[in-house]
């Protein structure tokens, strides 16, 4: 067995981090959109984020749990892992979710006032993750969301369950066995997109728990998670061993570092990769809106480009990559730590915010700018003191139960 410790990817950490800036500059514009009653345009994919975090959190999580299966790690013991990194920043995005709304004056999108007892119940439900059916008295906010507390927190409904699939079923396939599992689900979440299933004439589906929704949530979910299992399987870095998975076991053997992978691919090193990542995914989120030709939706067979082709190719650098000075170093240290905390927190904010847009008739950045700048400040802000003052004790202190 090889006992050199795995190498940190720093530059995935720092990655996911800048996805979560931008999915909070993508709601930024959802908020103007909501506001006018129009479309989104500006940063039209911005929600494809959430597509990377998947492909991100199959490839971190295969890389690091797949060999350690039978050697000291049972099922329960991941799931106690995963629940202690995931679920703190839950319950506290829901009770900042719950405070938001009572600020917000408890009112529905129609304008109805909310009774304060299904405040807490919606807080409880979501809290422990229990979803919201269209139309239950829980869905305080009245839009059908799973979590109307705190919208995003639909994602990481998904997130557990593809972390359930891994331990109990995915993590046993072979290699063979995975990437025919990711060919299929290619095939269906292909189809999915081109021909515009949900009608939504894009990929963001899985926020409410109706049939199209969950189905394509649940889709939309393993197939960016499958493919980044399958990335780690075949990455290779040259401090570490090879992971063997072709007979469906996990072996690991230690290699010379001027051998070959020999079933593995070997890193692409990409000189200033975190800032050309960067640079190519705020550019893949910007294209406009794709009209659709006839029956096929081209904005759909877009997005899925970028799902099976760029995505891959960011991780795979990233991955690859290292940061060599102090302020890249820096920027992804403190990204990375930051991420799931602004990815949580920032929507409850949003909410205060599009309730402005609405009250005040404002449709265009340009006419509140400074507003903008100080809703992105105060996401920053609210994810850096839960992050300090709750995440990182709370998960401090349930690693020692």
């Amino acid at each position: 067995m090889n006992t050199q410790a795995k190498p940190h990817f720093n530059i995935l950490d720092g990655l996911r981090g800048a996805a979560a800036l931008m999915v909070v500059w993508y709601h930024i514009f959802e908020g103007f959109a909501f506001a006018s009653g129009g479309a989104i345009e500006s940063f039209n994919h911005g929600y494809l984020a959430v597509d990377f975090f998947f492909m991100l959190s199959g490839f971190v999580i295969s890389y690091a749990y797949d060999d350690r299966w039978g050697k000291g790690l049972s099922t329960w013991e991941f799931f106690k892992r995963r629940l202690i990194r995931l679920h703190p920043m839950v319950v506290m995005g829901t009770i900042i979710g719950a405070i938001s709304f009572l600020i917000g004056g408890s009112l529905r999108w129609n304008g109805t006032e909310t009774p304060f007892g299904w405040v807490m119940v919606a807080m409880l439900m979501g809290m422990l993750l229990l979803p919201a059916w269209p139309g239950a008295r829980y869905d305080v906010r009245g839009n059908g969301e799973l979590y109307s507390l705190n919208g995003p927190t639909w994602s990481l409904f998904f997130e557990y369950i593809g972390n359930i699939l891994y331990a109990l079923f995915i993590r046993r396939l072979s290699g063979r066995a995975l990437a025919v599992l990711v060919a299929v689900l290619g095939a269906v979440m292909g189809w999915f997109a081109v021909t515009d299933v949900s009608g939504y004439g894009m990929i963001g589906v899985g926020w409410t728990l109706d049939t199209v929704n969950f189905l394509g949530g649940l889709v939309r979910m393993l197939f960016p998670f499958t493919l980044g299992m399958l990335l780690a399987r075949k990455f290779c870095p040259e401090t570490q061993g090879v992971h063997d998975f072709g007979s469906g076991t996990q072996s690991v053997r230690n290699l010379n570092s001027d051998m070959q992978c020999a079933y593995n691919l070997k890193p692409v090193k990409v000189r200033g990769i975190f800032w050309i990542a960067i640079a190519l995914l705020a550019l893949l989120f910007s294209v406009p809106y794709v009209p659709a030709c006839g029956e096929i939706c081209l904005n759909g067979a877009y997005e899925m480009f970028c799902v099976m082709i760029f995505f891959p190719v960011i991780i795979w650098l990233g991955a690859s990559g290292t940061t060599t000075d102090k302020i890249s170093t820096g920027v992804c240290k403190f990204l990375g730590e930051i991420s799931y905390p602004l990815y949580v927190v920032h929507y409850p904010v949003m909410y205060l915010f599009y309730q402005w847009l609405i009250e005040n008739r404002i449709y265009t950045l340009g006419a509140c700018w400074p507003v903008v700048l100080a809703v992105i400040a105060t996401s920053l802000l609210l994810a850096w003191l839960t992050m300090k003052f709750w995440e990182t004790p709370v998960r401090k202190w349930l690693g020692k139960k």
